[in-house]
């Protein structure tokens, strides 16, 4: 599923080093890596999250969501190469569907367009990944992580759904809402994601864990937005995410009582490493 090189073996074999890419001074990868960048109106933004991506990867697919100011000509400009892909439907979680769509790398890394995120530390995502993760979650309250961005009130609701989607799904997070992750192309066949708003990332967390998916929590640091509103809302979004809670509880419930032998499949899906 993953390759991974050290530099001292690449001298050794050069025939197959050809086909891996220097990611950091210790490790060169194979695995084409595509970044997702699902932006509306974020022309002022895009500096300052393109400035830190790295190099070495495959390609960057940024889905504009109708924007009207020029955040794909300031796209263009900033990476050249970049696929944009147009948003036909609404919100967040169908942006980034629309991204996975067409995305041809063999690991997808999902970043926000108001410079939030450091693309540095996708680095951190992609060697979890070629380790032998099939997720790389993001967590901004896992050891070495933190966040500018939070008020109480959004860090009380993040504690409880979180704790929430512990208890119920077996589950071992330390962070929830968060849109800083990656993870292998092939998960997107076992969560099979139907959801268009901001809470795409709390049903990505828990299907990985139902489909039985190896989770690495990656300690990130989230920035405050640099230009612009957000379109988030606490209240109404939490809510969404507190439906999507209770719609996987209750479709689980469903499968337990349509097979006998779910309690031995859900205790599978329901580990988390």
């Amino acid at each position: 599923m993953s390759s991974v090189l050290q530099p001292a073996a690449a001298e050794q074999y050069p025939p197959t080093a050809g086909k891996y890419r220097p990611v950091s001074s210790h490790l060169a990868i194979a695995p084409p890596v595509s970044v997702v960048i699902p932006a509306m109106n974020e022309a002022e933004n895009l500096p300052y999250v393109f400035k830190s991506l790295p190099d070495w990867i495959h390609e960057v697919v940024l889905v504009d969501g109708n924007s009207t100011d020029n955040t794909v000509q300031v796209a263009r400009e900033l990476w050249p190469e970049v696929k944009v892909v147009e948003q036909r439907g609404k919100g967040k979680g169908d942006a980034l569907i629309t991204g996975f769509q067409a995305c041809t790398g063999d690991i997808i890394v999902m970043v926000d367009a108001d410079g939030s995120a450091d693309g540095g530390e996708i680095l951190s995502y992609v060697s979890a990944l070629v380790s032998g993760a099939d997720f790389a979650k993001g967590s901004r309250f896992a050891n070495g992580g933190g966040t500018d961005d939070m008020t109480f009130i959004r860090k009380l609701g993040n504690w409880a759904l979180c704790t929430a989607v512990n208890r119920k799904f077996g589950a071992r997070y330390t962070d929830l809402c968060y849109g800083y992750n990656a993870f292998w192309r092939h998960c997107l066949d076992k969560i099979d994601l139907d959801c268009t708003g901001f809470e795409v990332e709390t049903l990505m967390n828990i299907r990985v864990v139902k489909a039985g998916l190896k989770v690495q929590e990656i300690p990130s640091h989230e920035y405050l937005r640099i230009h612009g509103t957000s379109n988030l809302r606490a209240v109404r979004d939490g809510l969404r995410v507190l439906k999507v809670i209770l719609q996987e509880r209750s479709n689980r419930r469903a499968l337990r009582r349509r097979s006998p032998q779910s309690p031995m499949l859900d205790a599978m899906r329901g580990e988390v490493s």
